[in-house]
């Protein structure tokens, strides 16, 4: 036999072997494919599950936070109001401090006025609620304070031409 015969013959016996495992494992390669084929489909079942859960917990927290947002700007808007009402109080003691002590030079009603205000920037600015309560009460103290000493020189009980106790106060601040 030549060289060629016997390649032929090589070939065409491949060719038969190979065409026998085809037929062998036909079945076989069917369930693989429908198997993939279900995989597939499971797959992008998961996928669609996966993104309509997705979606809704997306949608769940923009409503979280729309209106965690809306509670924050309304919370930052009462926090201006009141902070506009505490200065304005201040405002009224400083007046009511200049009302009491008609011969009080204007730069110590403004020194008292500007340690109130400084005392309510501290407390406003407090990071923990215990900072901030510390903060409230030297405010209240001072502010008590000041009421008291203007009361008492109104009503003749001292006769001391300045605010000595709030003075004082400020001095140890």
């Amino acid at each position: 036999m030549t060289m060629i015969n016997k390649f032929m013959k090589l070939w065409h016996s491949l060719k038969d072997e190979n065409l026998k495992w085809q037929q062998a494992n036909q079945g076989a390669q069917v369930k693989l494919k429908h198997a993939r084929v279900l995989a597939e489909k499971a797959l992008e079942a998961e996928l669609k599950k996966k993104s309509v859960r997705l979606e809704h917990d997306i949608s769940l927290l923009k409503t979280k936070h729309g209106a965690e947002l809306s509670m924050f700007k309304t919370k930052c808007k009462q926090d201006v109001k009141d902070y506009k009402q505490y200065l304005a109080s201040l405002d009224q003691l400083k007046f009511s401090i200049q009302a009491s002590y008609i011969d009080l030079p204007e730069a110590v009603a403004f020194t008292i006025h500007h340690h109130a205000k400084y005392l309510l920037n501290n407390m406003w600015d407090a990071e923990g609620i215990e900072q901030k309560m510390q903060h409230e009460m030297q405010l209240i103290r001072f502010m008590t304070t000041i009421h008291e000493d203007t009361r008492l020189y109104r009503e003749g009980a001292t006769t001391e031409n300045l605010p000595q106790r709030t003075l004082n106060l400020i001095q140890r601040y």
